[in-house]
């Protein structure tokens, strides 16, 4: 999930159960495939490849994992999935967008026009959100030890391309123009840098605040069914929950 709070998204992502795990391996997996299918299985000319590998690794999916996952991919002639994106509004005019992968288009608009329903919001037409987001590449990194060096991270950050740098409790945000993201993150790894995760992401230019309990119960409702659908990828909102 995407949104004001990512930081406290991200802690919340290593603290996923077995259960909850793998199923971020099988929804990386059918990333990967389309990757290949568009981009061959060579990470060296492969960008796209290239960056969910990455992001395979700070999902904690073990090497022997992603190298089965690509052979598997690569073997594969017949991989039909699509990567669909849907806009809607969740309670009190929440601005959200899902990206998925699916093999049935049919079957993932049905789900999709279903949790926006049941939960107080409406699906709505291409375009009817998007606008109020900026595609950009997100890069985190978690200081829990605190051994990092603020300043020499936006330092190295803005020198290898970054356009953005955010610091606060620890946990350290970097923000690419898209095409920069596996540059940036190459360069920063390269300097020993762990990074936590290295995404395209939709960043909002405006935030809704919720007050009413109902509210809000709905809103995590609904983003709890659609992260909880093999279909769904990733889930950007303008939520700002403080509480996140």
């Amino acid at each position: 999930m995407s949104g004001h709070s990512k930081w406290k998204n991200i802690m919340h992502k290593k603290e996923k159960s077995d259960a909850q795990r793998a199923k971020v391996f099988t929804k990386i997996g059918k990333e990967i495939a389309i990757a290949i299918k568009e981009g061959g299985p060579d990470p060296a000319v492969n960008s796209k490849l290239r960056d969910l590998i990455a992001k395979a690794k700070s999902n904690n999916v073990p090497n022997d994992n992603i190298d089965r996952i690509i052979k598997k991919a690569a073997g594969e002639t017949d991989v039909d999935y699509e990567e669909l994106y849907y806009e809607g509004y969740g309670p009190s005019g929440v601005a959200v967008i899902v990206y998925t992968t699916t093999d049935n288009r049919n079957r993932t608009a049905s789900d999709m026009r279903h949790y926006f329903d049941k939960f107080g919001g409406n699906l709505g037409q291409t375009g009817c959100v998007s606008y109020l987001f900026e595609d950009k590449g997100h890069i985190i990194l978690l200081d829990e030890d605190q051994k990092i060096d603020e300043d020499q991270l936006m330092e190295d950050a803005l020198e290898a391309g970054a356009e953005d740098f955010r610091g606060e409790e620890n946990i350290y945000e970097i923000f690419t123009a898209v095409n920069d993201l596996s540059a940036v993150r190459e360069a920063l790894e390269a300097k020993g840098y762990v990074l936590e995760s290295a995404e395209k992401d939709k960043i909002p230019s405006t935030y809704v605040t919720l007050t009413d309990p109902e509210d809000i119960r709905h809103m995590n409702l609904l983003l709890e069914h659609l992260e909880d659908n093999d279909d769904v990828q990733e889930v950007y909102h303008n939520w700002e929950n403080s509480d996140e």
